[in-house]
């Protein structure tokens, strides 16, 4: 106890003192809210990578539908390394880089609001992004529940306020620099504890051929399989699982979700340079494989546990949540505490990134257009800090009583994030010929759909549903927009002219001219 404690406090001094380093580097919004937009390639790439992945995943996703699709899980890890991450920079890097800077938009609803020259757009954006964010930050506490039990004989509640307050210090004092940087220290931290824990797990269960084999002797769960596999062996261990059509869900809306969640692209407004656009994009991906691959590879074996108290409840239904903490919890002690100071880094730098998302969002896109006398960068910077506390107290309030469906909103909080917002953000940074009615239609195809879904359950997973959707909106947006009204196009020119400005390059980055 005295070894996993020393661990928590080593951590929470470290983070708390880049916080204060930090504080010289926020004293205007610009600098507060993206860095002064010069934010190198690693830390930019670690902030990606950390903001993706939280306790959620380790815990929750991780051992849902680790149970669920045995060894395929994996799959999930490297569609959100290789689409979430490696094509998200792709794509979206250099282009939001530009279009936000051409645009002076710190935020994603002030970039539809410019983009699409609408303050409304700007003001619906923000309310869509302050409510589907807060139940996703109250999951990322729910997520550190099983594991601090585990750990540590004390409330968990004693640990949600420990993290909150720490977290809460570090972003008002430092901003999107503290932030950054101690993502970097904190997907360190990740990347070392993922793979000391995948080994010793593995080698608990004899090594990974043994695991592997003893994983194709169970037998499939109906309640989770398609009629024609219930009787299958094996399937855990196999290619594609029991269920591919379900996998395929998964995957696209955890890895293409990440294009229009907010708090992830946000991270495009703040890189540097070009060499930070390049070289951020490799180590992206690599953070990727390392910890979403780690994650759902160590989540297939969930079914060799079965048996530990906990994991099966007294009904015969599966405590999904407990699967990943029984796992671990015949480690020893020096492991155990690297996996608790693992699981609070993956959940500090993702609540860092929502809170600083929902403050920022709050007062640059609500209360800001609102006013009718123009706000001080002093008065903007103060008010984005308190958000920040109220936020986070929210959260606390929230993860303190969650409701049953918890780890069910998260799939409908980033369903209708993505859903109202990926289709026109990617769009809007390619065509000039996106309309104003598209956006809304999007806004309201996300919220909407989602929305009802959660009451009627027309498609009874969440995942699936928010997979749907994000589809469905990019099909939606351009037949939109081929029927409505569009932008001035003077003025879209005139954004778009970021695009197109000559620059020098060294020879050695022009081959071919």
């Amino acid at each position: 106890m005295v070894l996993k404690i020393s661990l928590l406090v080593v951590f929470f001094a470290v983070m708390l003192g880049v916080g204060i380093y930090s504080r010289n580097k926020a004293k205007n919004v610009n600098d507060y809210v993206l860095g002064g937009r010069t934010v190198g390639p690693w830390i930019s790439a670690f902030a990606f990578g950390t903001s993706y992945f939280s306790s959620v995943v380790f815990i929750g996703y991780a051992g849902q539908f680790g149970w669920k699709f045995g060894l395929a899980s994996t799959w999930i890890g490297l569609g959100n390394a290789f689409i979430g991450s490696l094509l998200a920079w792709l794509v979206l890097g250099r282009r939001t880089r530009l279009m936000s800077q051409q645009l002076d938009a710190k935020t994603m609803p002030e970039y539809f609001g410019k983009r699409f020259d609408s303050k409304a757009l700007r003001i619906a954006g923000s309310i869509i992004a302050f409510v589907f964010l807060v139940p996703y930050t109250a999951g990322v506490y729910n997520g550190l529940s099983r594991l601090f039990g585990m750990a540590f004989d004390i409330d968990y509640r004693i640990c949600v306020i420990i993290m909150a307050a720490l977290t809460a210090a570090y972003v008002v004092i430092g901003g999107y620099m503290a932030t950054a940087l101690n993502d970097f220290i904190q997907g360190i931290i990740m990347l070392i504890g993922i793979c000391l824990v995948i080994g010793a797990v593995l080698a608990g269960k004899g090594g990974f051929t043994e695991a592997v084999k003893s994983l194709s002797q169970v037998a499939t769960d109906p309640s989770v399989t398609t009629e024609a596999l219930q009787d299958g062996q094996g399937l855990f261990a196999s290619f594609f699982g029991p269920d591919p059509l379900a996998l395929l869900g998964v995957v696209i809306l955890t890895s293409l979700g990440t294009w229009g969640l907010p708090q992830m692209v946000h991270k495009f407004y703040a890189i540097k340079d070009e060499k930070a656009v390049k070289t951020g994009t490799v180590v992206s991906t690599f953070f990727a494989i390392v910890i979403a691959g780690g994650c759902y590879f160590l989540g297939g074996f969930g079914r060799l546990f079965g048996d530990q108290p906990g994991v099966v409840n007294t009904d015969g239904s599966i405590a999904y949540d407990s699967i990943v903490p029984s796992m671990l919890s015949t480690l020893p002690d020096i492991l155990i505490g690297i996996v608790v100071v693992l699981v609070f880094s993956a959940s500090m730098s993702t609540l860092s990134s929502l809170v600083l998302t929902s403050s920022s969002t709050l007062t640059l896109d609500l209360i800001k257009p609102l006013k009718k006398k123009p706000m001080t960068d002093k008065v903007q910077l103060r008010l984005m800090q308190i958000f920040v506390v109220c936020f986070i107290a929210i959260s606390v309030v929230l993860a303190f009583n969650p409701p049953t469906f918890i780890a069910q909103l998260m799939g409908y909080s980033w369903g209708a994030l993505a859903g109202a917002f990926l289709a026109p953000f990617l769009y809007g940074l390619y065509s000039k010929n996106i309309s104003k009615a598209a956006v809304w239609a999007s806004y309201i195809l996300g919220v909407v759909f989602t929305v009802l879904n959660m009451f009627l359950h027309f498609i009874a997973s969440p995942i699936n549903a928010g997979a749907i959707t994000m589809i469905a909106g990019l099909i939606l947006v351009p037949i939109v927009s081929a029927i409505t009204p569009k932008v001035d196009k003077k003025k879209v020119d005139e954004m778009f002219t970021c695009y197109d400005k000559t620059v020098v390059v060294p020879e050695t980055e022009n081959l071919g001219r």
